[in-house]
Parts: structure tokens; sequence; C-alpha cells
């Protein structure tokens, strides 16, 4: 928990001290009223009092009072604010760091989870914050002088309330002891949930398709009664402490007066005594009160503290794939030197010794069945992975020395699964751009892509709203938008990761063309299943079981590769062949 509040910024940690200030203020004020009160008490069994005496009393009351409500609400006011302040800045913090992880550091973490620390942990260590604020620094101080006031006073009064104080504190350790361990199953808890809700949501369409809705509400009911009984648990523990606080405050006072109605009997100073009965009752409240306060700033702090240990995980995460230093300028060159990778944990390699060199104007199709390393080859060239053994240079510098952001911004990388975002057309498409696109370069890239297409048939055109994942577009709509999204970055490094699959041939055909016309000047790299997508690349490289089986062109291909000759007979006619 301290370790997250070190990271508390230079302005949070001076409104904290004022706000310390103010509560010192606070405390003086309020311990102030019993004394005022013992005066009043005084005067009024005092012959010859005079009515302006009370009065000024009285008012002198109700000015600490109010001095005591507005520093009250400043110190509330200073509290919302630091507490918000730091978890907005945590909750940034979270998801710049999410944003920095690769591949390997996504898998460290559940999304679900990172989703719960982002929100309800971070919202743990705000309620802390605020709560703490007021509670941690007042209560103490005005535990300590209260007691000071009254430890001059009747040792018999002084008996009563640390025998009540001690009841109270160990009920409080009883508590704790017992909830503890249930704040920190409630977060793993809740991490289950969001998982298991987000399950349904995102494989509905799954769920329907297998009549599995009775067996995904029964593994929802499970992780939602277990989180439901702990939570009761919890709440039900710490809803006695109010009903047993209230049974030993009142308990306290009736002793304090039966004491006091036995003191003022068998003594000859009947006024002082009473005046200080008044004043003693007055400050034991307050002293049980501040152990009271405390115990819910010590039930808060074990579930703050396992949430601030959750998001240090996430913040002290050692980052997989670092970045360079060097500012990438002009492409010329792409080479892979004896690259070979395997997963962290496993025992095979996914690639083995791949080499070969692809420079700037020239186009490099890549082709291979399924699991034979296509894609594996593209995420470690754009740093998703990074190499087990070998070299991956730009320009004869290994880019791991190259400055991430800057190398990201020389790719453009065309997934697989075209990614949409909740957004107009055009949003999607300056996605990621710091600048204003224009009509344009809006119309040239989509009329490129072959998007304009579908684009002129809709009654708002570029300001047409795509759903979450486009899921009010066909998939090769989206393959479309997304290679329009990448053409108007410009980037120098094209990758086409078995982009065109869901685009009929016609569609293909016309798209490569004017791709082909566009991109003459740069490095592109093509994975397909399809012959018809690669044949016209200058290089074609075939992939089996991660090994580069043959690298040629379509030619050469076809007269010495076998398993090429063999993808290309079933996919071409005689003709085309």
């Amino acid at each position: 928990m301290f370790k997250i509040l070190k990271k508390l910024n230079k302005k949070e940690l001076l409104l904290i001290f004022i706000a310390f200030l103010l509560i010192l203020f606070q405390v003086f004020l309020d311990l102030k009223v019993p004394e005022i009160m013992a005066e009043i008490t005084a005067l009024v069994r005092t012959e010859g009092t005079l009515i302006n005496d009370i009065l000024r009393l009285g008012f002198y009351m109700f000015i600490c009072a109010l001095g005591s409500l507005f520093s009250a609400i400043i110190v509330g006011y200073l509290s919302a604010y630091v507490s918000s302040s730091f978890s907005f800045r945590i909750r940034e913090k979270l998801f710049n760091k999410v944003l920095s992880f690769s591949m390997e550091d996504i898998k460290m973490f559940l999304s679900s989870s990172l989703i719960t620390r982002t929100t309800n942990d971070t919202t743990q260590i705000q309620v802390f914050i605020s709560t703490g604020m007021q509670m941690l620094i007042k209560s103490p101080i005005l535990a300590i002088w209260a007691i000071l006031k009254i430890s001059n006073k009747s040792l018999q009064w002084t008996l009563i309330t640390a025998g009540a104080t001690f009841i109270i504190v160990v009920y409080i350790i009883i508590l704790i002891t017992l909830v503890l361990p249930k704040f920190k199953k409630i977060q793993t808890e809740i991490d289950n949930l969001n998982r298991a809700s987000r399950d349904n949501l995102t494989g509905i369409r799954v769920i329907r398709a297998f009549n599995a809705e009775e067996y995904q509400t029964k593994r929802f009911d499970e992780v939602n009664e277990s989180l439901t009984k702990t939570q009761t648990f919890t709440q039900k523990m710490m809803s006695s402490l109010w009903p047993v606080m209230n049974f030993v405050m009142y308990t306290l006072t009736i002793l304090i007066y039966l004491v006091g109605a036995y003191l003022i009997d068998g003594s000859d100073l009947k006024l002082e005594l009473f005046s200080d009965m008044i004043v003693f009752s007055t400050y034991a409240m307050m002293i049980l009160m501040s152990f009271v306060t405390l115990a819910f700033i010590f039930v808060l702090y074990p579930r703050a503290n396992v949430s601030a240990k959750r998001i240090n995980e996430v913040l002290d995460e050692d980052l997989k794939i670092l970045s360079g230093s060097i500012i990438p300028s002009k492409i010329e060159k792409l080479e892979f030197k004896k690259v070979s990778f395997k997963y962290p944990d496993a025992d095979d390699y996914l690639l083995k010794d791949i080499s070969f060199v692809i420079n700037k104007g020239e186009t490099l199709g890549i082709i291979g069945s399924t699991g034979s390393g296509k894609s594996t080859l593209i995420n470690l060239l754009v740093r998703f992975y990074d190499v087990t053994s070998g070299e991956i240079l730009i320009d004869d510098i290994n880019i791991k020395e190259y400055k991430l952001d800057e190398l990201y911004e020389k790719i453009g990388y065309v997934p697989q699964k075209a990614g949409m975002f909740s957004g107009s057309i055009k949003e999607n498409l300056n996605y990621g751009r710091n600048k204003k696109v224009s009509k344009k370069e809006l119309d040239q890239a989509t009329n490129i892509a072959q998007a304009s297409q579908f684009i002129n048939k809709l009654d708002d055109k570029y300001n047409y709203h795509v759903a979450r994942s486009g899921t009010n577009i066909s998939g090769g709509e989206k393959q479309r938008l997304s290679i329009a999204r990448v053409i108007l970055r410009k980037p120098e490094i094209y990758i086409f990761d078995d982009t065109f699959s869901a685009l009929d041939y016609n569609t293909d055909y016309r798209l490569r063309k004017e791709l082909n016309k566009y991109t003459k000047d740069k490095i592109n790299i093509i994975v397909s299943q399809r012959i018809g997508s690669i044949m016209h690349s200058n290089k074609i490289m075939v992939l089996s079981d991660g090994k580069m089986i043959n690298f040629d062109n379509h030619e050469n291909l076809l007269k010495k590769s076998k398993i090429y000759k063999e993808i290309a007979k079933s996919q071409l006619s005689e003709e085309d062949l």
C-alpha cells in the first residue's frame, strides 16, 4: 500500500498537509465544546449569574461548532480532490502500461482481471485515501487529546473508560481477523465474475448455437453465489460493529453517571463534580468513537492493500519488449538473418533458421499450410514478440535498436482479423493518426482499397456509424476498411496478413492492382492462402512446419517446389499456371 502511495505528487502531498492542519484545528474546536459546556453548567448552578454570561459562552460554543463544521467541509473537499486526482493518474498509468504490453506480457493477466484492477481496485484505493485523510488523521489525534484531557480526573471514571475501550479494541481485532481473508477472496471472485460475464457476452452466438444456455447459466450462478456468500459474510460481520459500539457507549454513559452520582453524594464539591461528569462523559464518547472510526480504517485498509498489490503487479511488470533509441529514416532493406522462435515456456520452435532479404520496391509473398508459422513470422517483424535467436534487421540495424513508436510509424500492418471500433467510418480510417484527414485522402485510400463502392451506397457515407467490432458490416467490408486505414498512414513497410481472404476474386484482383501501383516504391509483405494473391510477388516464401522450404519467384517455384506446385494446381487453372 505504501508503495503505491509514493506515487502521490507534490500538489497532493501539500493538500494532505493542509488537511492535517485543518484537522488539528477542528479537533481543538471539538474539544473546546465540552469545556464550555462545563462552564455553562457551573454558571447555571451559581447564584447571581447573569444571562449575558451564559449567552456569551453559548456564542463561543456556537463559533467553535461552526469553525469545526467549516474545517470538516474543507477537509472533505481536499480529501475528495486528492483521492480522485490520485485514482485518475493510477488508472491512466495502468492503461498506458497495458498499451505497452507485448503479447507475452498480456498473457500474464486475464483481460477480466485487468478491467477489475483498473476499475474496482482503483476505486478501493480512492475510498481508502478519501476516508483515511479524515479518519486516519483525526481519530488518533482526537483520542490522544481527549485522553490527556481526562487523565487528571476521577480514577474510577478513567478505569471505566479504559475497560470500555478495551472491549471495543478486542472486538475490532476479532472482527478484522475474521474479515481480512474474505476481503482478499472477494477480489479474486470479482475477477471470476467478470470473466464469466465477458465469456457469456462475447460468446453469445456460440452459446446459442450449441444450446448451452443452461450450462453457462449454471457456471455463472456458481461464481455469483460464491461472491454473494463471501460478501454477505463480511457485511454481516461489519454490520455488528455499530450495535456493539452503541451498547458499549450506552453502558459506559450509565456507569459514568452512576459513579458520578456516588461521588457527588459523598463530596462537598458537588457543583465541580457535576461539571466534571458532563465533560468526562463527552470526552469518553469521543475516545470510543475515535477507536470505532479507526476500526473502519483497519477494515478498509486490508481491502485497499490487496487492491494496491494487484495494481502494483501490473505497474511493476517488466516489459518483455523494450524500446530502443534509434529513429529509423527512409527504409531501404529488410532482412531476416537465421531467425528462430519459440514461446518462452515451449520446447518446440515455431520458426527455425529463417533467412531472407527484401529491398525497397519489392514484394514478398508468404504461403504455407495452417500452422506453418506465417503469422508468427509477421508477429516477430512488428515486435509482438522478440526472436529467440537470430536477428531481424532494417537497413542493417537490429529492430530492437529502434524506438518502438517510431518503428510502428514505419510499418503498416493489416492483421487477419480486421479490427473495427465503435464510431464513424471516417474515425475508423483516421484511427491512430494525430492529424485530420482530408476528403481527398479518404477518397484516394478507399478507392485503392475498393471500399468506396459500398461507402458511396451508404446514406451517411464516411459518417456512417460502425458498431463495436464492426458487427454491422461484412467481413469483406471490414478488410477493405482496414486496408484503407493503413494506406492513410503512408508507411514504408506494408504487411497484409491474409487480408484478402474475405474478398471475392474480382475485388481481390482490382485491389492488388491498385495497391501495387500505390506501393511500388515500398516494401510489401503479403501473407495469403491464395496463390493468386501472391503469384506476382518478386519473391515468394514457402513455409512448412516453421521452416522456409523454398524462396523464389512464381515461375521458378512451379518448377522446383513440390509443395508450391500442389497448392497452385489446387487453386489455379492450367491457363493461369
